[in-house]
Order: C-alpha cells, then sequence, then structure tokens
C-alpha cells in the first residue's frame, strides 16, 4: 500500500513485471545476451544511481527479491506478470507462464499471471491457449508482435491466425490483451512493433480490451489518434514513467497528450520490474506535477483523483479486483505475518 503524504492510501496495481531469467546459463545463443543486455542498458541509463543493480543479480533474480521489492520494500497491492517466451534466445524461455504461476503460488493474493502466445503456431496456439485458462485461469495475455520463430521476425494483429486466438481469447473470457508496442530490444526489429495494426484490430473486436505497453513510443502521436477513436484501447504507463527522473519535461510532455487523448480513465502504472523497481517511480509520479504551460495548452492536469486510477483503479477494473475486498484481506495477512 502506498501511503502519501498527508497519511491517504493509495491502493497501486502494478501493472507489468516479470519474472525473467536471462543468465548467461539460460542464453541460448549471442541474441539472449543482447536481449538482456539492452535491457540493463535501459536500467542503468534511466533510473537513479542509488537504484542500480549489479549486472548478474539483473540478468536472474529470485522470487523471494521480486516479492520484497514489489510489496515489502516497494508499494505495490498487487501486480500483473506478464510472460515472455523468447525461445529463440533463452533455452527455458525468458519469462514463461508456468515459471510465473509456480512463482505466484508462494504469495496468495498478490500476482495476477497473464499468458502468451505465438498465432504462427497454428492449431497449437488455440490448444495452448486453451491449456493456460483451463490450468491458470489467465484473464489476460502479453503480445510481442516482433519476437523471432524460425525465419520469421514477427507477425501483426491483424494475421488471419491471430484473429482466430483473439476470437477464442473472448469466448474464453481472456478479456485483456497486453501488446509491446514501445522501444524496440535488439536484435528484435523496430518496425515490427508498430502500433497501426491496433486499428484494425480493436475496431474488429470489440470485445477485447488492448492494453497498448509504452504507449507506441516512440510512436505516441501514432499511438495517441488510434487510441482517441477506439474505446477499447488503453496505454500502459511502463518505460514512459522512468523518465520522469532524467527528462521530467519529456515525460510532462507525454503525459499531457496521453491525458489529452487517451483520458485518465484508460492508462495504467507498470513499474516494468526489473528494468525498475516501483518505490521511487511511484513515490516520484505522485508527486509530480504537471507545468503550467502544458496545463493551459491541452487544457488537463495530473489531479490526485486521475494519480489513484492510474496507479491502481484503471486495472482493478479490467481485471475485476474489488478493491476494497482486497484491501481487506491484504491487510488481515500484513497483520498475521507482523505478529509472527
Amino acid at each position: 500500500m502506498f501511503i502519501t503524504p498527508t497519511g491517504e492510501e493509495v491502493f497501486v496495481i502494478d501493472g507489468h513485471t516479470h519474472f525473467w531469467d536471462g543468465s548467461p546459463a539460460n542464453q541460448l545463443n549471442i541474441h539472449g545476451k543482447q536481449f538482456i543486455d539492452c535491457f540493463y542498458a535501459y536500467h542503468t541509463s534511466l533510473s537513479p544511481k542509488d537504484k542500480l543493480w549489479p549486472k548478474e543479480q539483473f540478468e536472474k533474480y529470485s522470487a523471494e527479491q521480486m516479492y520484497r521489492d514489489l510489496f515489502i520494500d516497494g508499494p505495490d497491492d498487487m501486480a500483473i506478470v506478464q510472460s515472455t517466451y523468447l525461445t529463440e534466445f533463452y533455452k527455458n524461455g525468458f519469462n514463461t507462464i508456468d515459471r510465473n504461476a509456480e512463482m505466484a503460488k508462494k504469495y496468495k493474493d498478490r500476482f495476477i499471471v497473464n499468458g502468451a502466445f505465438d498465432p504462427r503456431d497454428g492449431e497449437r496456439a488455440l490448444e495452448y491457449i486453451h491449456y493456460m485458462k483451463e490450468t491458470f485461469g489467465i484473464k489476460g495475455v502479453k503480445l510481442y508482435t516482433a519476437e523471432w520463430k524460425g525465419d520469421s521476425r514477427g507477425w501483426k494483429l491483424t494475421d488471419p491466425n491471430a484473429y482466430r486466438c483473439f476470437e477464442l481469447c473472448e469466448k474464453l473470457g481472456i478479456k485483456n490483451i497486453h501488446v509491446h508496442k514501445g522501444p524496440t530490444i535488439i536484435p528484435l526489429d523496430k518496425d515490427a512493433f508498430d502500433v497501426h495494426d491496433v486499428d484494425h484490430a480493436a475496431t474488429d473486436l470489440q470485445g477485447l480490451n488492448f492494453i497498448i505497453e509504452h504507449c507506441g513510443l516512440p510512436r505516441l502521436d501514432d499511438f495517441c489518434w488510434i487510441a482517441v477513436q477506439e474505446t477499447n484501447v488503453y496505454g500502459g504507463l511502463a518505460v514512459a514513467l522512468p523518465f520522469i527522473h532524467g527528462r521530467p519535461r519529456y515525460f510532462a510532455e507525454v503525459s499531457s497528450e496521453l491525458l489529452f487523448w487517451v483520458g485518465e480513465d484508460k492508462l495504467l502504472f507498470g513499474s516494468d520490474y526489473a528494468i525498475w523497481t516501483p518505490r521511487w517511480l511511484v513515490e516520484k509520479f505522485w508527486n509530480f506535477e504537471l507545468p503550467e504551460d502544458l496545463k493551459q495548452e491541452h487544457g488537463v492536469d495530473l489531479t490526485p483523483q486521475a494519480k489513484k486510477k492510474i496507479l491502481g483503479l484503471n486495472a482493478a477494473r479490467l481485471y475485476g479486483v474489488d478493491v476494497e475486498a482486497q484491501k481487506a484481506k491484504l491487510g488481515t495477512k500484513a497483520h498475521a505475518v507482523a505478529a509472527e
């Protein structure tokens, strides 16, 4: 639970976290090393100096450390752990649903585990969606349209096989489709993360929520023009938010554009753990004020109510989380742990 300087409690759902293994022992080839090295470059470039991790710790961390960083030392009440397989780069996958679910079992009521699928698998992708729903009860998936598979270096949300997967997801109640549409990560191709296919898919698949992670950066304008007209398109602030530290004016420009076009009801907080840890992000975000010139130009403000929605209430709505019931449950657990 995040407590504001005035003593107010703010419920936080961290919408974008990972439990990955990018260690050398799991790297299948040079591309596995390139990928985690690129993540580490984001970490070292945008984190406060006192929040930097050693490279070895960053490559692979324990479930216990993740729990502590998010919920004990960090302000999260719940976290959505996203799955990203990258089996062309990592022997056992980078961040699979099985590994995530095993970790989540240890910490009841804290994690929402999302799955992943690759429509290029054809019938096997449909079978796998059934498996994830039946085994883990998922309500969402994370998709990487630039992921490599054999000779293919990406796919589009509008591909026929993708539509078959989406239609099955809707039928099974897997309504939240998180899609990485943001900065590229070497060796993946920048153009394979283009946002234009979101427009078509969101229009055709009204029963699904498309949460566009990283808000399309560096394609912010394209994303905003799509999201403003598609009622089922949301923006995930992971990667955008860390600029609040080193480049606060840039963050102010990005967030004022998002508030103007997308609105405070359709933006979700995400730390992108373990690229960044959530405490400093949440603290800086809560204390952040838009410059007056941007407030006047865009006619928006980052009010305390808007911040509460972004930090947790919007994600709670998408995932059917009863915030008051969850607060009571977690509060009881916290007292039980303290008593021990």
